[in-house]
């Protein structure tokens, strides 16, 4: 009997494995369990209805983007000159002119600050508001593990159930893995996976045409997938503790109509403002992040770029200023643009930010490399718009060469605090590790300064 059904679920297509690796060609593709975790949402009590959180992966340097101190010394001030702003009194890299010109919206925290030096730890701490707990001798040890603490998408899934059939939370473009590493901080850790944010994978190779497609791979429509999972509903019987099969249920509703099945149809959208974007990874991410908040999902997670993309050991300034900062400027301005436009920015709060900084001394990673800057969570910037924050001003102070703050510091536990601020979420809420015992959620503080108008 157990050959039998073994060879007609393989017969199907359709098998365990098989579901969870139903894709779409062009744009994404979608690993269902990590997808199905939303549930349906009571009254929202923040200013925020939806937070995206743009993450610089590899961490963006302070001196060559926000926080530019053009009267350091050699070896400190790099290549690059600043520009002023919209803002009088504050001024961007040369390679941001859009979001200078869009300063008066913006919130800069130059005074960002942390102990992670690893890529691994820090990125979990960012994305969840907590340290990395320490699992072996070294640091590659704490790779992503359902012991660690949850990230935003997963906490408010467990806290604010939701049976719309829009998840609570969505990561794209890509998952943070390299080789046998995957960062920890990107899905519900201690919660289980039920309640794992949405991964949408976009595919890199497809961004140069004007033909991206989001549909089924060629052969297969939304009904015909229905069927196959009614005959395989008839063949497998579900156990008790197998929530495989509601999962499917919800991805199957969500392809045949849904608001985010049409969102993640970017044929929909007006090709000039794909054009606007970029037709490139971050654009292309940027914009689905919007259409996402736009389709009802809270928490979106858009990284931009693969792991450690903004990892700026070696070419600092050529990687910078060929290949990062342009479609980074032009995909942020225009989603911010976007957002107003569509009269979302005021209830969508916007974070930027990589897991740190970069050291302020610039020097080759080894004998003959282009010269670049190495890790350095001393101090670091992070941007924000939206979502209730007074723009056109800067936080924070870091001292003349971009090393350290010399005011206040603002960490991950406060940026937390933040976000599950903006959405309504008490940062005092209680959860239950997988020994039940009782952890809070934020240990930080908002950072109040965004919510008033601060001194240049």
């Amino acid at each position: 009997m157990n050959n039998h059904r073994r060879e007609f679920q393989s017969r199907l297509c359709l098998t365990r494995r098989g579901f969870v690796q139903v894709g779409f060609s062009g744009l994404l593709g979608m690993t269902l369990p990590a997808l199905l975790s939303g549930r349906a949402a009571a009254a929202r009590s923040g200013r925020a209805r939806s937070v995206i959180v743009i993450l610089l992966s590899g961490g963006l340097g302070q001196h060559d983007s926000f926080d530019p101190k053009p009267d350091a010394p050699d070896g400190v001030r790099g290549e690059f000159q600043p520009i002023p702003t919209a803002v009088p009194g504050i001024h961007f890299c040369e390679h941001l002119p859009g979001l200078a010109a869009r300063a008066g919206r913006l919130a800069v925290v130059r005074s960002m600050s942390h102990r992670e030096g690893n890529h691994l730890v820090a990125v979990h701490h960012v994305l969840t508001g907590k340290p990395s707990a320490p699992r072996g001798a070294s640091d590659l040890d704490r790779v992503a593990s359902r012991d660690d603490f949850p990230c935003y998408g997963a906490v408010l899934d467990k806290v604010r159930p939701r049976g719309d059939g829009v998840p609570s939370g969505v990561a794209l473009p890509l998952k943070l893995i390299e080789g046998p590493l995957t960062w920890p901080g990107q899905d519900a850790g201690f919660l289980g996976p039920r309640h794992d944010p949405w991964q949408l994978r976009l595919d890199p190779n497809k961004f140069e045409s004007r033909d991206d497609s989001l549909a089924l791979p060629e052969g297969l429509n939304a009904e015909r997938l229905h069927r196959r999972r009614h005959l395989l509903g008839q063949a497998v019987i579900p156990t008790p503790e197998d929530s495989f099969r509601d999962q499917q249920d919800t991805a199957l509703a969500m392809l045949r109509d849904g608001r985010v099945g049409r969102a993640l149809d970017i044929e929909r959208e007006d090709p000039r403002l794909v054009d606007r974007y970029g037709r490139h990874l971050f654009g292309k991410s940027l914009l689905m992040a919007r259409r996402l908040v736009e389709a009802g999902v809270p928490i979106v997670q858009a990284t931009m770029g693969i792991v450690q993309t903004w990892d700026t050991h070696v070419a600092n300034f050529p990687r910078l200023k060929d290949n990062l900062l342009p479609p980074l400027d032009r995909a942020v301005s225009s989603l911010l643009d976007d957002l107003e436009t569509r009269g979302l920015l005021d209830e969508t709060l916007v974070v930027m930010l990589g897991e740190f900084g970069r050291t302020p001394r610039i020097h080759p990673l080894n004998p003959g490399d282009v010269p670049g800057r190495d890790h350095w969570p001393a101090v670091f910037s992070a941007v924000f718009a939206g979502g209730g924050v007074v723009g056109g001003q800067v936080i924070g102070k870091s001292d003349k060469i971009g090393g350290h703050a010399v005011t206040q510091t603002f960490g991950p536990p406060d940026l937390a605090a933040t976000v599950y601020q903006a959405l309504g979420v008490d940062p005092e809420t209680e959860l239950r590790d997988r020994l039940n015992r009782p952890l809070r959620l934020c240990e930080g503080d908002v950072i109040g300064p965004l919510y008033t108008t601060a001194a240049v």
